[in-house]
């Protein structure tokens, strides 16, 4: 009896580990399948969902909710502050003319009107900063209609009188543009910092340090 419940106990432990290790066999053969197997076939394996192309190319069809357009007829136009000018004479054109004058714009205009008014733009915007150069200067009158009207300087004038000016005329209007140009600083004048100026037929008989010659007048500080 002891004989036989050793040998039955023996083989049921060999029962045993025999079992273990098919099972333990089993375990250790998923363990070594090749990774690649399961990539290909996971990558063979059919896409349940389906990429939503249609979808990508609907969405950029869509108008953006947070940047709505502008209405037409609210477009806004660009200021002559921001727009960028190629030339003066573009400039002069652009500039507004029809609005109304005050005393020191008029005086000013004048100048340019009775002095330069057959110059070229540039020769006239000279002429507009050397009046504006001697209003900001002590030794001459304290504003442009001071400057203007101060005896033997400008020959239009006669007894501190300012002619009055053809206000159709073109010349005219192109003087208005040139000095509203000038007072606001809007183009560099060739001329800057003159305070003297004489047509080139007349010798003035002193001498100053020469700024520029333009059309048909010298400028000098």
């Amino acid at each position: 009896m002891t004989i036989y419940s050793k040998t039955a106990s023996g083989a049921a432990i060999a029962m045993f580990s025999l079992t273990a290790a098919f099972i333990g066999g089993i375990s250790r053969a998923d363990d070594t399948i090749p990774q690649g197997s399961t990539q290909t076939a996971a990558k063979s394996a059919p896409i349940s969902e389906p990429v939503p192309v249609a979808y990508a190319v609907l969405q950029d069809s869509l108008p953006i909710l947070s940047q709505p357009a502008a209405p037409e007829d609210q477009a806004a136009s660009p200021s002559q502050s921001e727009k960028s000018y190629t030339s003066l004479t573009a400039l002069v054109a652009d500039t507004d003319v029809d609005a109304p004058l005050n005393e020191e714009e008029r005086c000013l205009a004048s100048a340019v009107f009775y002095e330069a008014r057959s110059e070229t733009p540039l020769g006239q915007l000279a002429v507009a900063r050397v009046v504006i150069n001697r209003g900001k200067s002590s030794r001459f009158g304290n504003s442009l209609c001071g400057v203007v009207r101060q005896p033997g300087q400008f020959s239009f004038v006669r007894g501190g009188v300012i002619p009055q000016p053809d206000t159709n005329h073109p010349h005219w209007k192109r003087a208005v543009a040139i000095s509203r140009i000038a007072l606001d600083n809007k183009w560099v004048s060739p001329a800057e910092g003159a305070l003297y100026f004489h047509a080139r037929r007349v010798n003035p008989g002193w001498a100053r340090p020469r700024v520029a010659v333009i059309d048909n007048h010298i400028f000098y500080r």
